[in-house]
């Protein structure tokens, strides 16, 4: 089996492969790949708070159309896009534990879409899977509470074999909860002044300005790995931003790139939020690793900058390229005496012998057997428990109200270890090990989406709501999930 630490210094050699095949603004017939950032500096573009259409704001009324669009991320070349109230991307939802939540989308595209609210605690009919597809032209309709403490989520398209390339065009927003924890806490909570969302992505270009999102048997195994980074939508943007605490809500947004992020000066940060919500009191790291669909909320300190001091973001694309993902520039010093908060909120660590079941399940990407025509492959690859996704059966049931320990295994072929990304709808569950050991302690909070690495076993907990009905698991590399590593639980 792999080490964690030797998976993590020396990249995996399938994804080192996509980093150098495929990739980057070259002829339309192929792609070619050096790690580059292009277009004129710009700022940051913050995503506008959707409005409540409820003036009172004692519910969460909204609308969006999912919509083509096109943007120039190049000058003078467009690319096709989609995005939800606009040409790429979509607002921020922002929303309050115990609010009424009711939402109005409107598929304008020619092809059937849906909309998945990730890591939200929410009935199983307004899950937004595959099971809850929305037409073209017909507009779903979703209503329920938000029950959940303050989090940052995020939402985005989940149609059957057709997640990667919606999310690849542009098809992704966040959700954000607050609560009175929230609230109370003394962090900074200006959005797009102290408080910035960043959604980070990776794409190709084709080079008439076209995502290059190739269906080819390569990106399907590896997933579709680029080497143009993408923040909130732009390349290699600038922040602008005070002195003092500043709160980044980050977003691995991308398909199927892992991703290591640090400040290009070594400086350290403060983690207070995983996937479900705030940690129990931060966690002091200079770097940090989100797998695809994972989050991370830091508190970063720059009282000790001058007016013009200018660092950068810098991403680690494992197994592939090095990105000064953007400019942070400090535009006056410091005149706030805020602290980072000793403790954040409790949080119990669920007993283990709380759990009356124990699930097993093997994430297998297998060599051998050829490769199939079209998306599916022979010999069994990309499974999980030996299964591909099929929409008429239940793979696990599970009782409302239970708790229950799943271990998720990543038993991929010498020849094609893989690293995966298991994500569970409707709940958070937290990580009680990694191959036996104690997770670090970033790690120790609220998750919906865990990686695991070739050879690896995480184990985690599970405390199953009171809603009933079918769910989804499954990998969270896009290309993986639309091949059919995925499967279902029906909560009974």
């Amino acid at each position: 089996m792999m080490k964690r630490r030797t998976f993590l210094k020396r990249g995996s050699a399938l994804l080192a492969l996509a980093g150098s095949t495929g990739l980057g603004l070259a002829g339309k017939a192929g792609l070619t790949g050096t790690a580059h950032a292009a277009g004129v500096a710009m700022p940051l573009p913050i995503p506008r708070v959707l409005d409540n259409l409820d003036n009172s704001g004692k519910t969460a009324t909204f609308a969006m159309a999912v919509q083509q669009g096109s943007v120039e991320f190049f000058p003078g070349k467009p690319t096709s896009t989609l995005g939800y109230n606009g040409n790429f991307l979509g607002p921020t939802i922002r929303v309050r534990n115990g609010q009424p939540f009711k939402f109005s989308l409107h598929n304008t595209l020619p092809e059937v879409t849906t909309l998945h609210w990730h890591g939200l605690h929410v009935p199983a009919r307004w899950d937004g899977g595959p099971r809850q597809p929305v037409p073209p032209g017909s507009v779903w309709e979703p209503e329920f509470t938000i029950r959940q403490e303050a989090a940052t989520l995020w939402y985005h398209p989940h149609a059957m074999g057709l997640t990667g390339k919606q999310v690849y065009q542009g098809l992704a927003g966040l959700l954000l909860i607050e609560d009175e924890v929230s609230d109370r806490l003394d962090i900074p909570k200006t959005y797009g002044v102290d408080d910035i969302p960043l959604v980070i992505q990776d794409r190709r270009f084709f080079t008439n300005g076209a995502f290059a999102y190739v269906q080819s048997m390569h990106d399907i195994i590896n997933g579709v790995v680029g080497n143009y980074l993408l923040v909130n939508g732009a390349l290699q943007p600038t922040l602008t931003v005070h002195g003092g605490l500043v709160r980044l809500r980050i977003l691995n947004g991308s398909n199927s790139s892992i991703y290591r992020f640090a400040l290009r000066d070594k400086r350290s940060f403060q983690v207070i939020a995983s996937d479900g919500g705030f940690l129990e009191r931060p966690v002091k790291l200079d770097s940090i690793l989100l797998s695809a669909g994972e989050r991370a909320e830091v508190l970063v300190d720059f009282t000790d900058l001058s007016a013009g001091k200018e660092i950068s973001l810098q991403v680690d694309q494992i197994g592939g390229n090095r990105f000064d993902a953007m400019q942070i520039v400090v535009d006056r010093p410091s005149t706030s005496s805020r602290r980072v908060p000793e403790t954040l909120r409790p949080l119990a660590r669920i007993p283990e012998s709380e759990a009356g079941h124990v699930r097993r399940f093997s994430m297998e990407t297998m060599s051998g057997g050829g490769m199939g025509m079209g998306r599916g492959m022979m010999g069994g690859r990309l499974t999980i428990n030996g299964k591909k996704m099929d929409i008429n059966r239940i793979d696990e049931r599970v009782k409302a109200g239970s708790t229950e320990i799943w271990e998720i295994s990543n038993r991929s072929g010498m020849m094609m270890a893989m690293p995966h990304s298991m994500h569970l709808h409707d709940v958070q569950f937290q990580v009680l090990s990694r191959n036996g050991q104690a997770p670090p302690p970033h790690e120790q909070g609220r998750k919906d989406t865990v990686l695991v690495l070739p050879g690896e076993t995480v184990r985690m907990i599970v405390r199953f709501g009171d809603y009933k009905g079918v769910y989804m698991y499954h990998c969270h590399l896009l290309e993986h999930e639309d091949d059919g590593m995925m499967g279902q639980f029906e909560v009974y």
